[in-house]
């Protein structure tokens, strides 16, 4: 069982092995956040379809996402302003929507998590392989992108010095990266940093 477990994208963090969740974090991130608005709103756009009742939370409104019949992600974000409300819009796989409060993310939450248990974050390694997980890579963290990522995804990080592109899938391209900065050792960006392998 890990020690922290962040999950719905950054909306809920829990801790030890009664998984005991931060109520601190709910409490900061529920600032100017309408859920039930939100979905409301969203209920009469074509092209969205909520995902299963397990991926909804109180802080995460899921949806399959058609584009060939929705509006452009830049389209939602700007209706949902029109209507006054800000939030964090996820687009993943090219299908899957997420929707989170403004203050709520992964990369939120781990530095969240970083600063409350006196964490550096230059000592945390991330993996990701989808657009939601972009925000968790950028800044002082060390990162991978496992090789079974979303292709047009994440693209745009290729040339980030502490981004690694693994040459592996899975939890094998997590070993490759945790070989690559010497994670438990050195912990660091090669001098010679090789932003991944030919695919």
């Amino acid at each position: 069982m890990p020690d922290i477990l962040i999950s719905s994208l950054g909306t809920r963090i829990h801790y030890g092995q009664q998984l005991t969740e931060d109520s601190f974090w709910a409490d900061h991130i529920d600032h100017d956040w309408s859920g039930v608005r939100l979905r409301r709103i969203l209920r009469g756009i074509p092209g969205l379809e909520p995902q299963r009742q397990t991926e909804q939370t109180p802080f995460k409104a899921s949806y399959i996402y058609d584009p060939a019949t929705a509006p452009d992600v830049d389209e939602l974000v700007n209706e949902l302003r029109n209507q006054e409300i800000t939030a964090n819009v996820m687009l993943s796989f090219g299908r899957y929507l997420d929707i989170v409060p403004s203050r709520a993310s992964k990369g939120r939450a781990l530095r969240y998590v970083s600063q409350r248990l006196d964490i550096p974050l230059e000592n945390m390694l991330v993996a990701g392989g989808s657009g939601a997980d972009e925000d968790m890579m950028r800044g002082n963290m060390l990162a991978v992108v496992v090789a079974n990522r979303q292709h047009e995804e994440l693209s745009q990080l290729v040339d980030q010095e502490r981004i690694y592109f693994a040459g592996q899938e899975h939890a094998l391209g997590i070993l490759e990266a945790i070989e690559h900065y010497d994670f438990f050792d050195a912990c660091t960006v090669p001098e010679e940093h090789n932003t991944g392998r030919t695919q």
